[in-house]
């Protein structure tokens, strides 16, 4: 059965049919298929999904107008032209965290074509999920005192997927079904020089548009990650990438 998911935008109702999506000419079905980022745009809301070894996100934004709509995420699994999901999060329908939900895909190279109650969208592919820092990233630690603290895993988490271009973090309690933020846009790394310059950011909308470069570089498979924070403050925060599914 094909699931009806919509979201509202002042001036603009749209509504996301994930049904059927075909496939041809890939060999390979597995996560990494459709590991990446894909777009579709609609006038001036995009609609931005990415996924990362195991994790998805999937985010309705109009830069234009610095307006976020809605976010969700969550675990992934792909095989056999299935997604089955499991979501952790859903700024909206905050009913589904924690459901398993299945869909039916199909990509075409660089197309990924849905059928939108016979209206039929193509998503562009904008990377592939290649670059040294693509993956699922959890932060785990900072630096205090010249030293570096880890923390233990726990049911609050702050995270942050990187394809090849593009990035977003989330702030999230799947056990209590709490969202305390997002944001994202594209990234660069280039000679130990991180930058992100902000599309959508759930808390403040002022952020969008700007640019913050951090020093980056990793060390033992953390990612030491220290500069200035959006609001000016010093931070050295150490993240670790998540095992892939």
């Amino acid at each position: 059965m094909e699931k009806t998911i919509k979201f509202w935008i002042p001036g603009l109702s749209l509504t996301i049919l994930l049904g059927f999506i075909s496939f041809t000419a890939i060999t390979r079905l597995d996560n990494s298929t459709i590991n990446g980022a894909w777009k579709l745009q609609q006038g001036t809301v995009e609609q931005v999904l990415i996924f990362s070894d195991g994790y998805f996100m999937h985010t309705t934004f109009n830069k234009t107008k610095k307006q976020f709509v809605q976010s969700r995420g969550g675990a992934y699994k792909f095989a056999d032209n299935k997604l089955a999901t499991t979501i952790e999060f859903n700024t909206q329908l905050k009913d589904q965290i924690g459901q398993s939900i299945n869909y039916d895909f199909v990509v075409n190279k660089d197309r990924l074509s849905t059928d939108l109650g016979g209206k039929k969208e193509a998503w562009k592919l904008l990377d592939k999920g290649d670059g040294v820092m693509a993956g699922t990233w959890r932060s785990s630690g900072r630096m205090q005192d010249g030293k570096v603290v880890l923390n233990p895993p726990r049911a609050r988490k702050t995270f942050k997927i990187l394809t090849g271009t593009r990035f977003q973090w989330a702030a999230i309690n799947a056990e209590t079904k709490e969202f305390f933020g997002t944001g994202g846009g594209i990234y660069t790394f280039t000679n130990g020089k991180y930058t992100e310059s902000i599309e959508f950011f759930s808390r403040d909308s002022s952020r969008v548009g700007a640019s913050l470069t951090f020093d980056g570089k990793l060390e033992d498979g953390n990612w030491h990650h220290s500069g200035m924070s959006s609001k000016g403050t010093p931070i050295y925060e150490i993240w670790r990438m998540e095992p892939k599914q």
